[in-house]
């Protein structure tokens, strides 16, 4: 009989019922330090006081009124976006699938507002992640997403991650953009180099083509600056944003310049409760908190920190682990057992964390996580590399 809730997930046989900081405790009492963040989103921990009173405070004056009026939350989140980055106007939406939903419909109207229809292709990276919606697998393309989801939203091409000749001979006369994240999550923690990014962005200027960059996972401080793409100096045309926009609560946001956002005019596009007074309450304290510089000097001071730590650990334990990849607080251990045992084993060592492809650990821990903690995390990360050796896996 199937359960309750959709099987889609191959939950741990785990159930938290509290959090503080960088701790999650489960409901047998035992505490657990958190290097996942549910998935980059909690970038100030859990049960963070002021995101408890921003949201206290928005949910004992007004929830819900939907996108007919004006939303005075919204527009100072808005604000607060466009002054920091290189955006002109804010969409906000729910999710990062919700996202990438806007960001292809906002570059094909775009070129169709320019007269050239044609130009509805999109450009995407083998080992990208975009959401899970028919736009988002459609545009990451790979096999584990899409297979048995046919047919497949048409309009996307896929190039290999690191090969510059195949994206240049991919654009013709048909492509309206390319999609591609500066750091991939779900794909491995695989950063694009700096210089990279600065040749992406200078092919997309010299063809005439949009730069979608996704920064659902990579951004709102998580690699030591705002968003991952400001290392490399350039901008992109229209940026996707969710995950630790909210701190833990549901939001998300395209940003955009004004030339690229110029077809989406009213009626184009909406959204029921994206934007709405709770969500924007809470993420504009997360603004204030994380884009402040001295946060984020903090956050690369314990990335480096963090990182020292993760090179030791490899060391120590070369059977187990290859090496450490990835920027910021947003790092990878790949490895060299199965890293579904190494999880495992940091389950019965009280340390989450998060799996992703080419059989690397994520270590994606809270962006306030003290020095103790790290200390403390990279122990129990030791302990269970230690039982994965032992157990010969």
């Amino acid at each position: 009989m199937i359960p309750s809730v959709l099987p889609t997930y191959n939950r741990a046989p785990l159930s938290f019922v509290k959090g503080e900081g960088s701790w999650l405790i489960e409901a047998d009492g035992r505490r657990f330090l958190d290097l996942a963040s549910g998935i980059a989103v909690n970038v100030l921990g859990h049960a963070h006081p002021d995101l408890v009173a921003a949201l206290t405070e928005q949910a004992g004056k007004l929830w819900h009124v939907s996108n007919l009026y004006q939303i005075p939350q919204q527009q100072a989140l808005a604000d607060r976006l466009v002054e920091a980055t290189f955006a002109d106007t804010v969409f906000f939406t729910n999710s990062g699938t919700e996202s990438c939903e806007l960001a292809v419909k906002m570059a094909r109207k775009y070129w169709y507002d320019k007269g050239q229809p044609e130009r509805v292709e999109i450009i995407g990276f083998e080992g990208a992640f975009h959401g899970r919606s028919s736009a988002g697998i459609a545009a990451a393309g790979g096999e584990k997403l899409t297979k048995g989801f046919a047919p497949l939203l048409p309009g996307f091409v896929h190039v290999p991650w690191d090969d510059r000749a195949a994206l240049e001979a991919a654009i013709d006369e048909t492509t309206a953009a390319v999609i591609v994240e500066p750091v991939q999550g779900e794909g491995g923690i695989r950063p694009m180099e700096d210089a990279d990014l600065k040749a992406l962005r200078a092919l997309c200027d010299a063809q005439g083509i949009l730069l979608i960059l996704d920064e659902v996972q990579c951004g709102m401080g998580r690699t030591g600056r705002l968003f991952a793409h400001e290392w490399a100096g350039i901008v992109p045309d229209i940026m996707m944003v969710a995950k630790g926009i909210g701190g833990g609560f549901p939001l998300g946001a395209v940003l955009a310049s004004e030339e690229a956002a110029s077809g989406m005019t009213a009626g184009t596009h909406g959204s029921t409760y994206g934007g709405n007074p709770l969500a924007c309450a809470v993420g504009a304290k997360v603004m204030e908190i994380v884009a402040d510089p001295a946060f984020l000097d903090q956050v690369r001071a314990r990335a480096g920190a963090m990182r020292q730590k993760l090179e030791g650990l490899v060391a120590a334990h070369p059977d187990v682990f290859e090496g450490v990849r990835g920027s910021g607080l947003m790092l990878g251990l790949k490895c060299r057992a199965a890293n579904t045992d190494v999880l495992a084993a940091g389950y019965d060592n009280a340390v989450v964390a998060v799996p992703a492809a080419d059989n690397v650990l994520r270590i994606l821990p809270p962006l306030n996580i003290s020095d103790e903690e790290i200390a403390e995390a990279v122990e129990r990360l030791d302990r269970a590399a230690a039982q994965v050796a032992a157990s010969g896996a």
